[in-house]
């Protein structure tokens, strides 16, 4: 077996799908990819904008509806919490299923995001749909730029 993991070629899509498989053979269970084994702040994926008006976050985290996703924000920090339920469910007689491959992580997560000063978090929303969460963090007023006319002398 190791003889095969020496000839290894990295960047073979093909080698790593074989890889994989055999990491999978040593955990059957699937325990290997739960989201506490994915590198940490992974999941969700997020995406941060600033424009002059609000800096907004949108989370990706598809299957999760808005009630499994608590958003708190404190000291500039912004945490995301939740818990994403497995895909795949278990028999009538309630044992698992078996599983071959498993890419869509599962289980409890949390994140937390610096976010910039200025903000009015008394003013944030958050919408969802399709499976991204956009939340719309406001600038304060006076931190927002102002517009300054010239007048003619």
């Amino acid at each position: 077996m190791f003889d095969d993991i020496k000839r290894f070629e990295i960047g073979s899509s093909q080698q790593l799908d074989w890889f994989r498989q055999l990491l999978d053979g040593f955990l059957p269970d699937g325990s290997a990819m739960d989201i506490r084994a994915v590198p940490r702040g992974s999941f969700p994926m997020i995406n941060l904008a600033r424009s002059d008006d609000a800096v907004r976050v949108y989370v990706f985290a598809a299957g999760l509806a808005p009630s499994d996703l608590a958003i708190d924000i404190q000291d500039n920090v912004l945490t995301l919490r939740g818990k994403r339920e497995p895909a795949i469910g278990s028999n009538e007689d309630g044992s698992s299923r078996p599983v071959f491959r498993r890419e869509r992580p599962s289980g409890e997560f949390v994140r937390a995001i610096a976010l910039p000063d200025g903000l009015d978090a008394e003013r944030a929303e958050a919408h969802h749909a399709h499976g991204v969460f956009e939340i719309v963090l406001p600038k304060r007023e006076e931190l927002k730029p102002r517009r300054i006319d010239v007048q003619a002398a």
